[in-house]
């Protein structure tokens, strides 16, 4: 047993395992660093899986593990906000040794590296507890390779081939690496709707966004962006998640102020909603023509929403970690906003990446988003790709407001 454990920290393993994770998730350093280099990713992404593939398990088991840190260590950062600041370390490690586990599991189910490749892919469709941002077809976005998961695994066949003994194997492994890349990098039917959209970026610290003594100046600052808007000529404003920090449903001047403005303007907003005997929404607030409309979330943010596990289980963890809170309510099914007869899909932060809110394949989304859970960190830069990600996928504008992200609109 002793002989095992050492074996995990030889220096050579780990120092393989930390180079590869390293060209696996460089491309999201490069664009949080605002740097667009596809040459520069599809070479790490080759380097990166190339050392990968055949390799043992104890080099998937640090490669995973290093892969988790560098792409989800601010998982705990929201931990500050609920006076469990001492459970960040805990945080990163649980989620580093939980893709250390996965990778370590690939390694034990075989060397090879084509079973390995098609393993790898397969992890595309893996979220535990419903968190699905791990997506390594993502590598490819800012790349020459399509960023779909058959185009992984065709370039992860190809990578496999080259590491074939034989010479005619490594010849054939043009044929799939070709079919890998992206001959059409953007979208050549893209119809953007005739409207004038603000999107404002937001800049209110967690620690601040539910302090009752600030409630005053959000509203303010909330005015001042719509009467801005309006001045400039827009159709619609979108703000941000949780924009207005309060119960917006039982807030009837602010409703009836938000109904006026939209006489002039259609405004959709982020606030909680409070339902009598049911409980509390993540929600988007739609104002157009003096009517209100409201979208409740329907995709929860896994621990930080709801705690996807059994209910006795949700109990206990409430009550020891969250002061006994309970989790938000959702909707059954998305919703859209119909402004000037155009349908725009709501999604809220988290669901803009999940492939629910793409049902039906609509040609536009507003998503808004609250990002200072998690400043600083790369976290936005992630959310961010991820988003350009889905537009690709399903072909949809998505416009997105965020608070302590990045705002804009989003073309596939």
């Amino acid at each position: 047993m002793k002989k095992i454990v050492m074996s995990y920290f030889t220096r050579i393993y780990l120092i393989k395992a930390f180079l590869i994770a390293l060209c696996l998730s460089a491309f999201i350093y490069f664009a949080y660093a605002n740097l667009t280099i596809p040459m520069m990713n599809s070479l790490l992404a080759g380097i990166g899986f190339y050392l990968l593939l055949g390799e043992n398990r104890i080099v998937y088991f640090w490669s995973g593990f290093f892969i988790g840190i560098l792409w989800f260590y601010w998982i705990s950062f929201s931990f500050v906000y609920y006076d469990l600041a001492f459970l960040i370390p805990v945080i990163i490690l649980s989620v580093a040794s939980a893709y250390a586990f996965l990778f370590w599991l690939i390694a034990r189910i075989s060397a090879r590296p084509l079973v390995q490749s098609v393993l790898l892919v397969a992890t595309i469709f893996i979220a535990p507890f419903e968190f699905n941002w791990f997506k390594l077809d993502l590598l490819f976005l800012d790349s020459y390779m399509k960023p779909t998961w058959w185009a992984l695994g065709l370039f992860l066949l190809a990578l496999s081939l080259l590491k074939m003994p034989s010479k005619i194997l490594k010849i054939v492994a043009i044929v799939p690496l070709l079919a890998s890349l992206n001959y059409h990098p953007k979208s050549l039917h893209v119809t953007i709707p005739p409207l004038k959209v603000s999107l404002p970026t937001t800049h209110v610290p967690q620690s601040q966004r539910w302090d009752r003594a600030y409630q005053e100046a959000a509203l303010d600052e909330n005015f001042r962006l719509i009467e801005a808007a309006i001045q400039n000529g827009d159709d619609l404003i979108v703000l941000p998640e949780s924009a207005f920090p309060m119960y917006l449903n039982r807030a009837l001047p602010v409703i009836e102020k938000l109904k006026s403005y939209s006489q002039k303007i259609a405004v959709v907003a982020g606030a909680l909603t409070y339902e009598e005997n049911v409980g509390y929404y993540n929600s988007s607030y739609f104002f157009a023509d003096g009517k209100m409309q409201i979208a409740h979330k329907i995709i929860l943010v896994p621990f930080g929403e709801e705690v996807p596990l059994p209910e006795w289980i949700v109990k206990i963890v409430n009550r020891l970690f969250f002061d006994g809170a309970q989790d938000y309510q959702k909707a059954k099914t998305p919703q859209d906003f119909v402004i000037q007869g155009i349908p725009f899909r709501n999604a809220i932060c988290f669901e803009a990446s999940r492939d629910e809110l793409f049902e039906g394949n609509p040609r536009y989304m507003i998503a808004i988003s609250n990002n200072a859970w998690f400043e600083p960190s790369i976290e936005q830069t992630l959310q961010h790709l991820l988003l350009r990600y889905y537009a690709t996928r399903y072909q949809t504008v998505i416009y997105h407001a965020a608070n302590g992200g990045i705002s804009g609109m989003i073309l596939p």
